[in-house]
């Protein structure tokens, strides 16, 4: 009978110990990529969460984005809307990314009163660097016009990329 006891005291546990770790997951990270946009001279980090619990409503997501030029990371705040399930958080234009080398971001999830309800941490690597891309927009305006600072009158071609990086 004793046996019985702890047995079922113990399954209780486990099962009240899964609930628990449910309700703390709320949202979990799916994908994470550089988006290297060669027309017009942009790489950013884009990031993809997936809800997989219920998100009170004014909560926010806060990302904080290591910075490939050094410094203070690149901080993103986002507002949660009850309708989405999926969740795109992407940076503003990063300079200096450099290949097969680890980035971090920290992810929080917070309700409308600050309390911070999950936190994550995940890191990007790209297979490319930065220098790639032209250090200016290959167009310009609203119908793509080729840019004349990169595609000169004479009929010469300036893709250089002017990016000052820290070793």
């Amino acid at each position: 009978m004793r046996k019985h006891l702890i047995v079922t005291a113990a399954a209780i546990g486990l099962a009240l110990s899964a609930c628990q770790r449910q309700a703390e997951n709320l949202v979990e990270v799916t994908g994470h990529l550089f988006v290297f946009n060669y027309r017009v001279a942009s790489a950013t980090y884009l990031l993809t969460l997936k809800k997989t619990g219920p998100i009170p409503d004014g909560s926010v997501i806060i990302a904080e984005f290591e910075n490939p030029q050094g410094g203070a990371p690149l901080v993103l705040n986002q507002k949660i809307y009850p309708i989405d399930d999926k969740i795109a958080l992407q940076s503003e234009n990063l300079h200096c990314v450099r290949k097969d080398r680890p980035y971090s971001v920290s992810i929080r999830l917070v309700d409308k009163d600050g309390k911070v309800l999950q936190e994550l941490k995940t890191q990007f690597r790209s297979d490319l660097d930065q220098t790639v891309l032209p250090s200016k927009p290959l167009v310009v305006g609203a119908f793509y016009d080729k840019n004349p600072e990169v595609f000169k009158p004479d009929g010469s071609v300036d893709f250089s990329n002017t990016d000052k990086c820290p070793a």
